[in-house]
Parts: C-alpha cells; structure tokens; sequence
C-alpha cells in the first residue's frame, strides 16, 4: 500500500520544533513508523506557473515528508479567508464570526484544485489517500475529476456543527456535495457523525442509513474514529523531561507552590478569557489560595491577520494584566503568561511538573492536550485534568473533573477541588483515564482508518465501476473559477 496523507500543517519532526497538541504532532509518530508519504504546505508562497511545485521532499522516519509552495494569487483568500474566517468559525459555532468573500471561496477551491494535481506525481497501483481536516475538504473530488479511483478518505479534526450552523456558511450545499467523493469520512465524536448525516438527510435529501450515504455517486460511508496519542512514549517523555532547564527553572521558582497549566493555541475556541476570570474568581472567593496556587498559561499566536484573533490576544492580555494587578504581590504573580510555543519535551515536563491541567475549550473536536497532560503525569503522584465537557475528549476521560466552561463560579470551584484533591483519589481518576489512552492510542486510530476505508472501497467495487461507466460528474467550482497553476 502506497499511503498519501495530506494536511494543510505538517511537522518535519525536529526535536525543538513548537508544538501545542493538534493535527501536526498527532500525524508525525504515526507517519514516521508507517512508511507513509505525508503531503502538506511548506509554509510559503509561489508566483505564477511552475512545473515543480514542491519545495522539500525528505525523509521522515520511514516515511517521507513532501512540503508544497501554495500559488500566492490563492493563498490568503484560501488560508485566512476561507479557511478560517468562515469555515473554523462556523464549525466551532460561532457563527457570528463568519467573514468571507466570494473572492475567498474560489480562492478555496483553487487550492483544493491545486493539490489535488500536485497530489498526481504520488500516485501508484496501490495508492491511498488520506486528507486531513477542513483545508481540504473538496479535494476528494478534485481528485475524483482528474481520474483518480484510489480510496480516498477524509478525517476531519473539528468538530462539524449543527446543520442550522453550516447552514451560514457560504457555498456550504457545493461543500457538502464535494464531500460525498470520499469513501470514508471519519469524525471524533457520535455528535459529529450524526450532525453531518442531519444535514445530509435534511438539506441534500439523501438516504443515509447505518453511517452510509448513497448518492448519484454512489456510497459514502461515515464513522466515529476518536484520534489518540502514544500514551506510554509521552510518559517516558515526560519523566526525562524534568531535567530539561527550562523544567528545571519552573521546579524551582515554585517554591512548594501548587501550579496549574493551560497550553492552547491563540484561538477563541479556547475558552481562555473565561479560563483567567475562573481563575480571577477564585483568587477572590478563597483568598487562602493566593500565593499557594498559581496559573501557567501558554497561549501560542497564531493566524494573526484575522481581526479576531487580534482582537482576543489584546482582551486576553488586558484580562491577565488585570488579574494580576488584583491580586498580585510583590513577590507572587498569579498567572504566568507567555505567548510562544514550546516543543514537545519541555511541554510534556511542563505538564508532569503542574497539579492541575485546565483544558477548558468551548468546543473543540478532541483536545489532545488533555490527553497529553493525562499521560505526563507521574504515577505515584499523579495530578488533575479538569476538562471542558464541550471537548471530544470528555467522551474517553471522563473521570477527568468535567466543567461548564460557560460557569465561571463553577469552573472556579472546581478548580479549587482540583488543588486539594487527596492522592487516593488522584490515582483513582488518573488510572482510569490512562487506561482509556492506552486502549485508543493513535497507532490504533491510524489503523482503524486505514482498514476501515480500504473495506469500504473493496465493498464498492469502485474500479470496476468506473471502468464499466463514467462517473456522474461531481458538483463543479463556479464558472469564473479559472485560475490554474500546474
């Protein structure tokens, strides 16, 4: 099996690289042992026509990492304006963020369209194609039209929201049709897979029974594959990395001080000003916890452009300034707030060294953060995850200390509890959430897809078909869509 996974983000797998949980750092352990060739952007930009679009290509353990120059005409639009200005918004639920062009959404399918050629040069008898998460959610059928007839499957990372939600993004019927060109489509929840098959049902008036939609196309299959970390390799992680300096200064600046962590990327999907008022709450309604327990929040920038996220780093900032102010002393500094990221190793030591994880996201697909503090922890002093019940992982850790992210005061209570849990039932909470990581680790996620979508395909028969008939064609862009890169 030639196996092609494609994402917007990839990681080239270097030790101090920044990393904050997410698509990148789950994909690369997976794709080092798996042979597999793992495609994304390199992060920059071409001018006009070229005929070898890739910058990079290299070795990535067994596999092999291939970085591609995105057409500059199409880049912002694609990226920052459809992308993310309309589509993680929506499937975040925050519909009143919603900010996109036409201009944008053509630029969209541009760039599907563009990968989808460069995605030809890996093509081979046994090729299977993977695409990751919502950059690239009409590649399938750009694939589709050039000819390919691989199995191809999709994963999407978010979450995907309630059909009125969708609903109010633009162009989001051609979306959703370009969709049914996967074999497989694989979600991290039950709400997830159901809100998609509502809206196929709904506003495509497709059949769709036991997870399969058939279609003009033919079958589309969807399932529920909760993505997964390597439990016990973080955790050997975790316990060397507490000799890392930067581990090491933290240790000692604490001075028997209990410590919480968040660790999140700049984003509005976080939770985090309602994470610092919780904290903010606290402080105030028992005071004994001032200079006893404080908050590490590494909130990582990112997508800067956007108004939003420009408008939540300066809120975000005036609120720890503030907190701090209020209850703050000359000596003790309530919250630690740093904008930059961390590698891996220092983030698993970070986490092992805190007594509190604070993943509190108002929604969010998985949260594999969550999992990554769960994992660092030592054994025989384990600390205390209280987690967002709005995140994927909420359905697995649910011995976690579940929360409102909406409640302040209850966030605050709970946070408080967290801080004075007795070690008993520390280990009790802990022990079994490991043993959920252990058993839905990402190794078994990668394996489940990968069987599960080339079942699908063989259960198609899809080659024959194709060879026997033309394929119905799939929804097309627009006509002024005219722009092309080879």
């Amino acid at each position: 099996m030639n196996l092609v996974v494609v994402s917007n983000r990839v990681s080239r797998g270097k030790a101090n690289e920044p990393m904050t949980g997410g698509l990148a750092a789950a994909l690369l352990p997976v794709v080092e042992k798996s042979g597999a060739i793992w495609v994304g952007s390199s992060g920059r930009v071409r001018d006009g026509a070229h005929k070898e679009a890739f910058a990079e290509i290299e070795a990535l353990g067994a596999g092999a990492l291939a970085m591609l120059d995105l057409p500059a005409a199409h880049y912002g639009g694609y990226y920052e304006g459809f992308a993310n200005s309309a589509l993680w918004p929506a499937l975040h639920s925050r519909t009143d963020l919603i900010r996109a062009s036409q201009e944008d959404y053509l630029s969209y399918r541009e760039v599907n369209a563009f990968m989808a050629r460069a995605l030809l040069r890996f093509q081979k008898p046994d090729s299977v194609f993977w695409i990751q998460d919502y950059h690239f959610l009409a590649l399938g059928a750009e694939l589709r039209d050039l000819g390919v007839t691989d199995p191809i499957g999709f994963f999407l990372h978010t979450p995907w929201p309630a059909r009125a939600v969708i609903g109010g993004v633009p162009h989001h019927r051609e979306l959703v049709e370009a969709m049914l060109a996967y074999d497989l489509i694989g979600f991290q929840t039950d709400d997830d897979c159901e809100n998609f098959l509502s809206y196929v049902r709904s506003d495509l008036g497709l059949a769709a029974r036991d997870g399969v939609v058939d279609s003009r196309h033919g079958s589309l299959r969807v399932g529920v594959f909760p993505i997964g970390i390597d439990p016990e390799k973080f955790a050997q992680q975790a316990a060397k990395a507490v000799l890392h300096p930067d581990v090491s200064r933290l240790r000692r600046s604490l001075n028997g001080e209990k410590l919480a962590i968040g660790v999140d990327r700049l984003d509005y999907s976080k939770g985090l000003l309602n994470r610092v008022n919780a904290f903010d709450r606290m402080w105030t309604l028992q005071p004994g916890l001032a200079r006893t327990a404080s908050l590490l929040q590494i909130a990582t920038p990112s997508r800067g452009a956007i108004e939003a996220y420009g408008n939540l780093q300066n809120e975000l900032a005036k609120l720890v300034s503030d907190v701090n102010g209020r209850h703050g002393e000359a000596d003790w500094t309530p919250i630690r707030y740093l904008n930059k990221g961390f590698s891996q190793t220092v983030l698993a030591g970070l986490y092992r060294t805190a007594q509190v994880g604070v993943v509190t996201p108002l929604h969010d697909g998985m949260n594999l953060v969550a999992k990554e503090y769960v994992a660092a922890q030592n054994p025989a002093d384990p600390g205390v995850l209280v987690l967002s019940k709005f995140a994927g992982a909420a359905n697995e850790l649910d011995t976690a200390l579940l929360v409102n992210p909406h409640d302040i005061d209850g966030m605050a209570r709970t946070i408080a509890t967290a801080l004075s849990m007795p070690l008993t039932e520390r280990r009790l909470r802990w022990e079994a959430m490991m043993k959920k990581l252990r058993s839905g680790t990402i190794q078994r996620w990668f394996a489940d897809f990968v069987d599960a979508l080339q079942e699908t395909h063989a259960d198609k028969g899809v080659g024959e078909r194709l060879i026997a008939e033309p394929p119905a064609p799939w929804p097309r862009r627009p006509a002024d869509l005219s722009a092309r890169y080879h």
